[in-house]
């Protein structure tokens, strides 16, 4: 090897680079929308290709220290073959083509920063990243609503922050809005109680999150803090009982999951009046009801990925014309994923997002660095935000779910017994 190449080498491969790759990219993941407002989608997507690329190269420099079998959970290259197989059946190939590219690009950057960094050093770093975001969100609604009363409209921001909301931030919309600021409040506090912040920086770090959630009026945001927080409580009684009660304390928290998912289909109608959120509802139950004959036209292949929609693509044009709207998903993940990859591409997406959440969840049971917490509790508000919109789908959505699972199939996978076997360890998974 040359000396040029062995330079370039060294410093893939160094914790420097490590620690700016990591950098950047949730800079660039978490800020995507604001990138694209500012200059122009193509300069996202180059920044976005330029990273996957350097990415790509980190793993290669690193591939002694990495384990073939263990490089990216098995259900995630599932779901990106289907999703690719779609691009051939497909109504237009080319934008089908470029879409999944883009899932690709975000999916390489989160398994290579989730090879690179510890979970403390990831959450320890998004925090960072959230912190800047948050506060840049933050300064440009007083710009917008209170100092210069116009709204950023190529921000989307609509200056409603004198009135109390809702604002957007840096994020596009409220309801992406509220679930970035959710994530940041996970964050934050596992970052306070794993002792890797201190108390007069995580403190106003988590009311900045908190105060943005509240302002965003999002309908969504009560239902996820809500949520989170129960899981929240359920997962601190789980850490804390006994070994020999834990698993039928956890079996006894997963039937009172099933009844509360029955009594929210029961009472969905008093639920909606109480957040007052019909018109919202409205909106969708009319969205998924134009869009039920093409999930019967192609049910179990689907109509091909797109990621987010385009009125220019079929069938979402149609769709968008029966509703007299301008829809960029179905703004339920479930549905969109059905809608664009079928029956296959939905049980490979549950299998993606369920796995990786009941590896997270058993691994924070055991694990006693708080820490561990994070991953669970993030695929928490993922999975209730995914009923609601499809952010977990594109950009900083798709990440934390790329990354929760290779974080989750790291601690607790069947690859750990053919490793144990080839190296004649036996693999257990025990307090630390």
């Amino acid at each position: 090897m040359s000396t040029p190449r062995r330079r370039l080498a060294r410093t893939l491969a160094s914790v420097e680079m490590a620690r700016a790759y990591t950098t950047c990219a949730l800079l660039a993941v978490f800020g995507s929308f604001a990138i694209s407002s500012f200059t122009s989608a193509t300069t996202l997507s180059t920044i976005i290709a330029v990273l996957a690329a350097v990415g790509a190269g980190i793993l290669w420099v690193r591939r002694e220290e990495l384990s073939p079998l263990r490089v990216a959970p098995s259900t995630l290259l599932a779901f990106l073959a289907w999703t690719l197989a779609s691009t051939f059946w497909s109504t237009a190939s080319g934008p089908s083509l470029r879409a999944w590219s883009a899932l690709l690009g975000y999916a390489l950057i989160a398994v290579t920063i989730g090879h690179i960094r510890d979970t403390l050093q990831t959450v320890r770093a998004l925090g960072d990243a959230l912190r800047i975001l948050l506060v840049a969100s933050l300064v440009a609604e007083i710009m917008s609503g209170i100092l210069l009363d116009v709204p950023f409209r190529f921000l989307g921001i609509q200056g409603d922050l004198a009135v109390g909301g809702p604002i957007q931030g840096l994020f596009g919309t409220r309801n992406m809005l509220g679930l970035i600021a959710v994530i940041a409040v996970i964050t934050f506090v596992v970052e306070w109680r794993s002792q890797s912040l201190s108390a007069p920086v995580a403190i106003p770090s988590i009311a900045l999150g908190g105060f943005l959630a509240l302002l965003s009026a999002s309908p969504t945001v009560l239902v996820l803090a809500a949520i989170v927080g129960a899981a929240s409580v359920a997962l601190v009684m789980v850490r804390q009982v006994s070994p020999a009660r834990r698993r039928p304390l956890q079996w006894t928290i997963g039937a009172v999951v099933v009844a509360a998912l029955v009594a929210a289909a029961v009472f969905r109608s008093r639920i909606i009046a109480l957040l007052d959120a019909g018109s919202d509802f409205n909106t969708r139950v009319e969205l998924w009801t134009a869009m039920v004959p093409y999930l019967q036209q192609r049910p179990v292949q689907g109509w091909g990925w797109f990621g987010l929609w385009s009125d220019e693509l079929y069938p979402f044009n149609i769709i968008n014309y029966l509703t007299n709207d301008h829809h960029g998903s179905a703004l339920n993940a479930f549905f969109d994923v059905l809608l664009q990859t079928g029956a296959g591409g939905l049980l490979l997406f549950c299998l993606l997002g369920g796995i990786a959440l009941v590896r997270s969840w058993l691994v924070a049971s055991v694990r006693r660095s708080v820490v561990y917490a994070w991953a669970p509790l993030v695929l928490v508000a993922l999975a209730v935000d995914s009923a609601f919109e499809s952010f977990t789908l594109v950009n900083a959505g798709w990440f934390l779910l790329v990354l929760c699972a290779l974080r989750a199939g790291q601690s607790r996978s069947w690859r750990e017994n053919i490793d144990a076997v080839q190296t004649s360890s036996t693999p257990t998974l025990r307090d630390r």
